[in-house]
């Protein structure tokens, strides 16, 4: 057996990527919001149908200017799942928000929608699905407990790039969506994200938050003779050479999706007989889902020492990992969040989970190897 290590992730380059910052640097234009952040927020908004699509450093800093949008409160609370990435917290509670912890879904480990009502109090403010894998929320449900309660939906998609619900893509269907462009999503710019404004009353808000509290997006439509500081707000803009690069991207996204599902696929063609045989569950996509090929992760029978597995990939030269820890069970999420009803399924299914390599460019001999480690160590 080759000696070759598989990588968990690699960014992948199209090509275009050097030359597209080359031109921008040529322009004379690297602050934000020049012709390539242009191109971008264009092709987001025409992609996703959202009124407005902003370009942000990050899908972290998206998340910022949601809770600022929704001028969360200290004590207002906001239901998101456990197991997501910190971020998904920290937004709300930079504003003295208080995250209220549900469990997730046995099937897809999105936010369970049937716990979500019994949750609700005189202090929730918003409700944060987390699209896990590129997989979609039940968001039909979601949106209905959000209407009957007069409160926010904000989509956290960073892992949802096209990937759609019921045809509509993620991130499109909330007040607010955040996505993530870091490398080690489908579509990438080292760092990088954008906040999809789709609620129409926060848009002119939204532009104003993203620069500093100013109204300068105004200004330079010639909207107003003069811009000035409006509102609280920070400096959410990415470089120009940052949005030269997600360019390069933008125009291949997908290409790259096609991509990745084959190698999703072919993962879970191959799997098929552990799961059978009751060794690992595969991830299971709802009929109203339309993925991304994001990850590809296994779950272990709750009998199979993860590490053992873990360990015998890295024996073989492949890196391969587990994911998040729930934040209910941190540090953090103890101090400024609070749990409610059980957390058994975020618990359970986040001590069996494995990651496996994916990335555009992973070939079928090197999943093969993957494979072969797998059915080696359980079968």
């Amino acid at each position: 057996m080759t000696s070759e290590k598989i990588q968990f992730n690699r960014p992948h380059m199209t090509g275009k990527e050097l030359y597209y910052i080359a031109e921008a640097k040529f322009g004379n234009m690297l602050a934000g919001d020049g012709p390539f952040t242009k191109r971008c927020h264009q092709w987001l908004e025409n992609a996703s149908g959202c009124n407005k699509a902003l370009l942000t450093h990050s899908c972290t800093a998206a998340l910022e200017m949601a809770a600022l949008l929704l001028e969360i409160q200290p004590g207002d609370e906001i239901i998101m799942p456990s197991y997501t990435f910190v971020s998904t917290a920290n937004a709300f509670v930079l504003r003295g928000g208080v995250p209220v912890f549900v469990d997730i879904r046995e099937d897809t480990l999105n936010l369970d929608e049937r716990l979500i009502e019994a949750a609700i109090t005189s202090r929730t403010r918003a409700i944060v699905p987390v699209h896990y894998a590129g997989v979609a929320c039940e968001m039909d449900s979601i949106l209905t407990i959000a209407k009957r309660h007069n409160l926010h939906v904000v989509e956290d998609a960073a892992q949802g790039i096209m990937a759609s619900y019921k045809g509509r893509p993620l991130g499109s269907l909330g007040s607010l969506g955040a996505l993530s462009f870091h490398e080690t999503k489908n579509v990438i710019s080292g760092e990088g994200g954008a906040l999809l404004v789709n609620d129409p009353a926060l848009v002119r808000r939204a532009e104003i938050i993203r620069e500093k509290g100013t109204d300068r997006s105004s200004f330079f439509r010639g909207e107003v003779d003069k811009y000035t500081w409006q509102e609280v707000g920070s400096s959410f803009l990415p470089g120009e050479l940052i949005a030269a690069f997600l360019w390069a991207q933008l125009e291949e996204a997908t290409g790259i999706t096609e991509q990745r599902q084959v190698c999703w696929q072919h993962y879970h063609d191959a799997l098929a007989s552990l799961e059978k045989k009751g060794l690992l569950r595969r991830p299971i996509i709802p009929a109203y889902c339309s993925h991304n090929a994001h990850m590809y992760y296994i779950l272990l029978d709750s009998q199979i020492d993860r590490q053992v597995v873990l360990d015998a990939l890295k024996s073989a030269g492949i890196h391969s990992v587990f994911h998040y820890v729930p934040l209910h069970s941190s540090p953090a999420g103890q101090r400024y969040g609070r749990v409610h009803g059980s957390m058994a399924v975020t618990d359970r299914q986040s001590e069996r989970l494995i990651r496996l390599p994916l990335w555009v460019g992973l070939t079928q001999e090197q999943q093969d190897r993957v494979i072969a480690v797998l059915v080696a160590v359980l079968g």
